[in-house]
């Protein structure tokens, strides 16, 4: 998925002279295309990423739309205040591509682990932040970032992730897609957890059990229409996402559905990291594991929900 977003910011480079890359010490090699064919408008500033932002910053306020790519923990905890107001207060044109949201950098400990960079930017006026699934969904995505105004928070997982998303389905910024029909429970994902949710729903639909996908690429602006008219439709609705739980994707949904006052009660429960820092090493997969961001544990949710909502 990474190596997918950043040849595009190449090609779309190559069309569009606003545009510009600027990364923090990301190795040997990386961009090495662009860096040769458009050295003017690449940047490699070592491990100084508010300078970084704050530099991104002042080229967006001269019209430029500049690509920052960096470890996610350091676009978003080390970097607040500058992306706050550097970036959020004046609304510039800035695309944040933090590597390893979530639990990809499982061997290196919580210092590395991307668990709350959601719920960090989720609070800031002006961020929008996206969260796709595979690396598909990352070709169609990219293009949409070029014109959209205001910054831009993309969140990327380990890579090499199944393909899941639908190569003809139009990417929208904002914009939240049905991916699974159900009447009985809707499961309301972002990132890799689609996988996981689609692999549920067929399963469950073999038991006579109709659960609805909602896939959620835009974590913020989340598409409030969507959520409150599939929710409607069912019984039980379950969010699934490699974050912790306070101020993600759950958190999010929740705070709609509060709002909604739907006219019958709808069970609701959310999946990802607890409200704790992640006190294992190990892989990604095994952290998921850990923290029963699974899809085993989904349909275990799913059903419980369900039966509990038949008393």
């Amino acid at each position: 998925m990474r190596r997918t977003c950043l040849d595009i910011v190449f090609e779309l480079a190559k069309k569009d002279e606003r545009i510009v890359f600027a990364g923090s010490d990301l190795g040997h090699g990386v961009l090495e295309d662009f860096k040769r064919e458009i050295p003017e408008r690449f940047f490699m500033e070592g491990i100084s990423e508010a300078n970084v932002v704050g530099m991104a910053a002042g080229m967006s306020l001269e019209g430029k739309i500049v690509y920052v790519n960096t470890i996610a923990t350091f676009l978003t905890r080390r970097c607040f205040e500058q992306v706050v107001l550097d970036l959020c207060l004046h609304n510039v044109n800035v695309r944040l591509i933090g590597n390893g949201g979530g639990l990809v950098y499982a061997p290196l400990g919580p210092t590395h682990l991307a668990t709350e960079d959601i719920a960090i930017l989720r609070a800031i006026p002006n961020m929008t932040i996206l969260s796709p699934a595979d690396a598909d969904e990352m070709t169609r995505l990219m293009p949409e970032t070029v014109e959209h105004q205001g910054p831009i928070y993309i969140r990327l997982a380990k890579g090499y992730d199944p393909v899941v998303t639908d190569p003809s389905t139009p990417f929208k910024i904002g914009r939240a897609y049905p991916m699974r029909e159900g009447k009985d429970a809707l499961v309301i994902t972002c990132g890799i957890c689609l996988g996981p949710a689609l692999e549920v729903a067929d399963r469950l639909k073999k038991e006579g059990i109709g659960v609805s996908v909602l896939h959620m690429p835009t974590v913020k602006p989340i598409d409030v229409e969507a959520v409150v008219e599939n929710a409607s439709r069912v019984k039980a609705v379950v969010t699934m996402e490699e974050h912790t739980i306070t101020g993600g994707l759950g958190s999010a949904v929740a705070e709609i559905m509060a709002e909604a006052c739907f006219d019958r009660p709808i069970r609701f429960k959310r999946i990802g990291i607890p409200d704790i820092f992640p006190d294992e090493y190990g892989t990604q997969n095994s952290l998921m594991e850990r923290f029963s961001i699974t899809g085993e544990n989904l349909e275990f949710v799913v059903k419980g929900l369900l039966q509990n909502a038949k008393g």
